[in-house]
């Protein structure tokens, strides 16, 4: 006939009175730790807060009020996007390489640099290198309107300045000189580019607040700053120099 035995067993990490005891006195191990579930954690989702709306224009806010439940910050981040927008709006935009003459200089660079970079090219007309920096810097000027490029005939500005440094650039802010920079060496060469000069000046602190993004685009949204300038500009002077080398290989085989 079979037996059967009821063996009661409490809740997990009950003990008796005796199990207590012999613990004490050594005769039992210690009572392993009572098992815990893990600590919940929030799994990761879509951005909250700032980094919600950080970027969005002032349409694409109004979009996101019903996801906010904090209409106070929301608008608030919305009013400073705003007047960032519009200081952005208020820079002076240039984006042409103009001349100027002599008794321009001191209106159009000197005191014209106190609220922006002005960026100024002595040369003299039929000089090779002066006209291959004023090419580069016709570009650059429609891609960083929020600089001045100017250019002046360089005996207009220094009276019997040497055909020997030209062209010569000129870099003014605060309405002081920063940089002049004799000859095309610093610029690559005889065979600079836009790319080039753009980094040369970068080097030198021009664009360096980042209000001065390439394509005109410019403004308050955190444009191209001194550092992403530089990764663009490296990644295409790179490219070219793939290019050229693709080239000179085809035209080898």
């Amino acid at each position: 006939m079979a037996e059967y035995h009821t063996v009661y067993k409490g809740p997990e990490g009950e003990t008796t009175q005796w199990e207590d005891i012999q613990r004490r006195l050594g005769n039992l191990p210690e009572r392993p730790p009572a098992w815990k579930p893990e600590a919940w954690r929030p799994e990761a989702g879509a951005p909250r807060g700032e980094a919600r709306v950080k970027g969005k224009d002032a349409d694409e806010l109004s979009d996101l009020e019903d996801e906010f439940t904090d209409d106070r910050f929301l608008e608030e981040y919305r009013q400073r996007r705003i007047r960032e927008m519009r200081d952005a709006a208020a820079r002076p935009r240039f984006g042409t390489l103009d001349e100027i003459g002599g008794s321009d200089f001191v209106t159009r660079v000197t005191e014209a640099s106190r609220d922006h970079w002005v960026v100024c090219l002595l040369y003299k007309s039929g000089h090779a290198g002066c006209g291959v920096l004023e090419q580069c810097l016709q570009e650059l000027a429609r891609k960083h309107p929020g600089t001045r490029f100017l250019k002046i005939v360089s005996t207009s500005c220094i009276p019997n300045y040497p055909d020997a440094n030209l062209p010569t650039l000129l870099i003014y802010h605060g309405g002081a000189c920063k940089r002049n920079v004799v000859g095309l060496a610093p610029f690559g060469g005889a065979r600079a580019t836009p790319e080039q000069v753009a980094l040369a000046l970068v080097g030198f602190g021009v664009f360096e607040d980042g209000s001065d993004g390439e394509g005109g685009g410019g403004g308050g949204g955190g444009g191209a700053g001194g550092s992403g300038l530089v990764k663009g500009l490296v990644q295409r002077l790179v490219e070219q120099r793939e290019a050229e080398k693709d080239a000179s290989s085809d035209f080898d085989d």
